[in-house]
């Protein structure tokens, strides 16, 4: 099973804020949407760019490069150019540290 692996203590990862870490060597992109937390691998399946810098539009984000978008709860292409969904990953907090892992990896 892949392991977990901090991104930063909950208390810097406040609703409507987003953090990006590196998790084994993949930028990964964690959402406070309504104080409910939620990560997605950090690139957009149509050019490679990345998500971190897009809008939010409810649980959507917004690929800044070509506007695809992609629910940041399940990865789903809600808008083209994308076609293929984005990669989540699984969040907790544990012991007031956020944390994800890739159950691709398991």
């Amino acid at each position: 099973m892949a392991p977990w692996t901090r991104v930063c203590p909950l208390s810097e990862l406040p609703e409507g804020a987003r953090r990006v870490a590196d998790v084994d060597g993949v930028a990964v992109v964690v959402f406070n949407i309504g104080g409910r937390l939620h990560a997605l691998e950090d690139v957009c399946t149509h050019d490679g760019g990345d998500l971190a810098g897009g809008e939010l539009d409810g649980y959507e984000v917004i690929c800044p490069r070509h506007g695809a978008r992609f629910d940041v709860r399940t990865g789903a292409v809600k808008a083209p150019p994308a076609y293929e969904a984005a990669a989540p990953l699984a969040v907790r907090v544990a012991q007031g540290w956020v944390e994800v892992r890739d159950e691709r990896w398991d």
